[in-house]
């Protein structure tokens, strides 16, 4: 295997670190075999506030191709397993049984203004597939990666079947290692498991009327993860990202309109992203504090000034092809918009570009925008600039309008506690 054989896009130029430390890192990477031993992303996990999981559970089977599995109970946490089948990964959405559990999820929330509304409100990571866990564990922390003990997962309440690194400072996710040879089934080793019948309810609901609308057909699994972080942790983040999984890196654009790139890593072992998604970072060009000086516009930066580093949206491949005298997308954002689900722009891009791609509204219940995107024919490439800028400005208008409901909320609660009713 060797990771750095793939052709690089884009032109976004990075620093002499990164070139050097990309090379040093894959080629070792594939020397000492994780590249080999790393398959892809398995499952994505996702935590939200108490009485959310469940309009959640019914949101995402309406709006994706996913099905309630079974849910999973541990002393304070639900844990719902959505899933496609086994060529995709799963979702694990957990819900926080009391609002006032702390830790060190929550804790990732709270010093960002919009974060902390939300504050157990968040995507927590990543776990990939492995072929020896012990192994992949031994050789990461040969190389200065640290992770939770047994007894710290316990107390979590994380499945105990996984090797779970600290969270990243470059991204605040964590990335897990489940041992699972590929013709077997997934297992997540946590509480009591059963099919609740209120979650089933909300599934059934949600997939009958997925049925009815005509769309269930047209939605294929998850194309990409799109991560946003600060100017300054840019390069850090894809190498620590490279270095965890076996991914490669597929190269970088820079987007000047919204002064700030989109970098791309796929995985070395499958060309489709429906078996592993693509894992994106988006970073400002240049960091918040200079912004007075150059009157840039800064939507990305200003997103993780308020929720956090995190992921920012979950996009979903939608067939090629019509439906209805409509493109697909078309029709699946126009049957999805009558149920009352906004989205943040019309959809844009053209057969002719290639391309079209849209942006749904960020959920109440997580926080993450589900995006669509439809790749006509033999379209090569994973974007288009002017698609990626529109997308990124519509995004920003949503977030700055967040931002001051947020604000003024914060306002308003000293008053209240100091002249207590």
């Amino acid at each position: 295997m060797k990771s750095l054989s793939f052709p690089r896009h884009g032109d976004k130029e990075n620093s002499d670190f990164f070139e050097h430390y990309l090379r040093e890192l894959l080629t070792e990477r594939d020397r000492v075999g994780l590249t080999d031993m790393i398959g892809q992303i398995d499952a994505l996990m996702i935590t939200v506030d108490p009485g959310h999981s469940i309009r959640y559970v019914g949101e995402l089977c309406l709006m994706t191709p996913y099905h309630y599995l079974v849910t999973l109970e541990s002393e304070s946490h639900w844990t719902h397993i959505l899933r496609i089948d086994m060529n995709s990964p799963d979702l694990l959405i957990r819900e926080v049984k009391d609002s006032s559990t702390m830790g060190i999820f929550r804790s990732l929330n709270e010093v960002y203004p919009i974060g902390a509304s939300k504050p157990n409100s968040r995507y927590m990571g990543e776990i990939l597939r492995v072929e020896n866990m012990s192994e992949v564990t031994r050789l990461q922390q040969e190389r200065e990666f640290r992770f939770f003990s047994q007894d710290e997962i316990r107390r979590l309440e994380l499945p105990g079947n996984l090797a779970i690194s600290k969270p990243s400072p470059y991204s605040h996710n964590i990335v897990a290692y489940m041992e699972r040879p590929e013709d077997q089934i997934r297992v997540y080793s946590l509480g009591l498991s059963r099919i609740r019948d209120d979650v089933q309810a909300a599934y059934r609901q949600a997939k009958e009327l997925q049925e009815e609308l005509g769309i269930d057909k047209l939605l294929n699994p998850i194309d990409h993860l799109a991560t946003r972080i600060y100017s300054q942790n840019r390069e850090t983040a894809i190498l620590e990202w490279l270095s965890l999984s076996s991914y490669f890196y597929w190269g970088s654009y820079d987007i000047k309109d919204q002064n700030s790139s989109t970098n791309v890593t796929k995985s070395v072992h499958f060309a489709d992203e429906i078996n592993s998604p693509a894992k994106v970072f988006t970073a400002n060009n240049t960091p918040y504090f200079v912004n007075h000086l150059e009157k840039l516009p800064s939507p990305t930066e200003t997103f993780v000034r308020n929720y956090g580093p995190r992921l920012h949206h979950l996009a979903i491949g939608v067939n090629d092809g019509e439906y209805n005298g409509m493109e697909n997308i078309d029709y699946v954002v126009s049957e999805i918009s009558r149920q009352g689900k906004k989205f943040l722009l019309d959809v844009i891009g053209s057969r002719e570009e290639g391309i079209k791609q849209i942006f749904s509204s960020a959920s109440e219940h997580s926080s993450l925008i589900i995006e669509y995107v439809q790749r006509f024919g033999d379209f090569d490439g994973f974007f288009t600039k002017q698609n990626v800028a529109e997308l990124t400005h519509a995004a920003g208008v949503e977030e700055e309008l967040l931002n001051i409901q947020a604000s003024a909320s914060i306002k308003l609660k000293p008053s209240s506690e100091e002249f207590p009713a």
